[in-house]
Formats: structure tokens, sequence, C-alpha cells
């Protein structure tokens, strides 16, 4: 990654927080929670860009925007509301658990090729 796109991407990110702070109150306390929730859990694509949170924002945005409250949103539940989003797609875990297996069959084999 070069230096530009190191600058471009924390000039992106900057205004993606701009939009946020520009939310009402709750939708912004929901949208961090949803923030660390997808940080944690770890959708391998929020580290390649915002555009996953860009589109919370944007649906914050429509909501705020025709007066519904935050949860009216999202649902009462908002942990399933971000498992939904996210639904399919590869987490950390994922990659964690695939890593893990590779190793243990590599093990194996090693064990496996001594008693040979």
């Amino acid at each position: 990654m070069s230096i530009r796109d190191l600058i471009e991407g924390k000039k992106a990110w900057r205004a993606h927080m701009a939009r946020v702070k520009a939310l009402p109150q709750e939708y912004q306390i929901v949208y961090k929670e949803i923030q660390k929730y997808l940080f944690k859990v770890g959708p391998v694509e929020l580290t390649e860009g915002t555009d996953l949170l860009s589109g919370i924002v944007d649906l914050f945005e429509e909501g705020a925007a025709v007066g519904k409250g935050v949860l009216e949103v999202t649902g009462r539940d908002v942990a399933t509301f971000c498992d939904d989003l996210i639904e399919g797609s590869k987490t950390y875990a994922d990659v964690f658990k695939e890593s893990i297996g590779q190793e243990v069959a590599k093990t194996m084999k090693k064990g496996t090729d001594k008693d040979h």
C-alpha cells in the first residue's frame, strides 16, 4: 500500500465519520455500537474500505430524514441486524479456522509421514 493510498484512505475515513457525526444522537450511538460489533466479528471486507459502514450511514441518513427512530431502522436486536448484514461474508474467525485446519492437516501429515 502506497503513501497515497494511506492518505486517501484517511481522507475517506474522515469524510465517513463526518457523516456519522451529522446524524441525530441516537443514530450515532447505535452506529458506534454497530461499528464496535463489526470490528470484533471482523468481516474481512471492512479492511478493504468503508462500503459496508457507508451503506449503514446511508440507511441511517434515510431513516433520520423521514423521522424514524434508529431502532425502527435496525429493529430492536441490533446484533441480529449486523449479523444479517454480514451473512455470507468471510470473517476473520473463518480465516482463523481455515489456518488452524491447515496447520492441523500439516502436523498430521508430518506425523503419518514419519510412521512410514
